[in-house]
């Protein structure tokens, strides 16, 4: 980074290392010494050639600084990733996350993460570590492809207290997914083990095994659309989670013979079938939660992103009309409402 400074009055006359060494963003005297003897600082556009140079006032002094390294166990962080912040304080932070974004690091992620623009937007030190020092802030996961809303927290208290949330289900998570085939209830609930599958360790299964976690999903049809030549039709679900198994919902949707279109590791059909898309239509929509330190109701909604939208409208000569949570929520997730 650039760390540039104008001499003032009081500096008039002072060391070029000493001076460097008092601006915000540089380092000790003797690192600023070396970033002279390195060709790293210029005085009003000339090279500086000696640490011991008196700088004058009015002297334009700027230095090519190094980014600090990480601390080690510390994850490096990673401003060039942006960040859609929808509630933030001093204990914690509801962001919106763009489909193709990893939580937090695993093979083939390491400074490309969630996690990684966490730790740039507050500090590594100013969020909660009880997940790893891998997992700095992180609460709880969307999956690479899932895009809305999700919380981080900023120390270890407000992290655990918001788990708990999760954990004795107050923590009101709602997701919308458009899904393959006819749902015919306005409304369900899928409850079973999840686990691993035996036959593939990428995925997750619905499992009576002993090791199974149990998983509880409940789902609203808001609105279907007619079967077509090549289909058999689609339905919009809001489904609201009890548990937090990985892959939950896209798992359970499948287990009942609706996957979700686009679905590259769960679904089924071509690319005509997936409408196009090739990652799941599925969306972090709105969560509602007390604050855990304040106790006040935080409750945000988040919009469906332009790829999922875009899907959407292209169905709607085939709608067979919404039903009544669909007539409440629907317009509610358009773009830019």
């Amino acid at each position: 980074m650039i760390v540039s400074a104008l001499v003032g009055p009081e500096a008039d006359g002072t060391r070029l290392d000493s001076f460097l060494a008092a601006q915000v963003g540089c380092p000790s005297r003797s690192a600023c010494a070396r970033l002279v003897e390195g060709g790293a600082v210029t005085i009003n556009g000339t090279l500086a050639t000696s640490k011991s140079e008196r700088v004058l006032l009015g002297d334009r002094v700027q230095a090519e600084v190094p980014e600090p390294e990480p601390a080690p166990g510390q994850l490096p962080p990673n401003p060039d990733i942006p960040l859609d912040i929808r509630f933030e304080d001093e204990h914690l932070i509801v962001l919106s996350k763009q489909a193709g974004l990893v939580c937090h690091p695993s093979p083939g992620h390491v400074s490309d993460t969630l996690a990684n623009a966490l730790v740039a937007h507050c500090g590594y030190e100013h969020l909660g570590h009880l997940q790893g020092e891998e997992r700095p802030g992180i609460v709880h996961r969307l999956d690479m492809d899932t895009s809305g809303l999700m919380l981080a927290a900023k120390d270890d208290v407000t992290q655990k207290a918001l788990q708990d949330l999760i954990r004795l289900r107050v923590l009101d998570r709602r997701y919308v997914t458009l899904v393959q085939g006819y749902v015919a209830p306005d409304e369900g609930t899928i409850e079973t083990g999840i686990a691993r599958s035996t036959r593939d360790r990428l995925r997750m299964a619905v499992s009576d095994a002993p090791g199974a976690r149990e998983a509880i999903t409940t789902f609203r049809t808001l609105e279907r659309f007619e079967a077509g030549r090549r289909d058999e039709g689609y339905s919009l679900l809001e489904c609201h989670l009890y548990t937090g198994r990985t892959h939950q919902i896209r798992v359970h949707l499948r287990h009942v013979g609706h996957p979700l279109v686009g679905d590259q590791l769960y679904g089924r059909g071509d690319d005509r079938q997936n409408l196009g898309l090739r990652r799941q239509f599925l969306h972090s929509w709105h969560v509602r939660f007390d604050h855990p330190v304040t106790g006040e109701t935080i409750e945000l909604a988040d919009s469906l992103p332009h790829d999922l939208y875009g899907v959407l409208e292209s169905l709607q000569e085939r709608s067979m009309g919404r039903t009544e949570a669909g007539a409440a929520i629907c317009p509610r997730l358009a773009p830019g409402e």
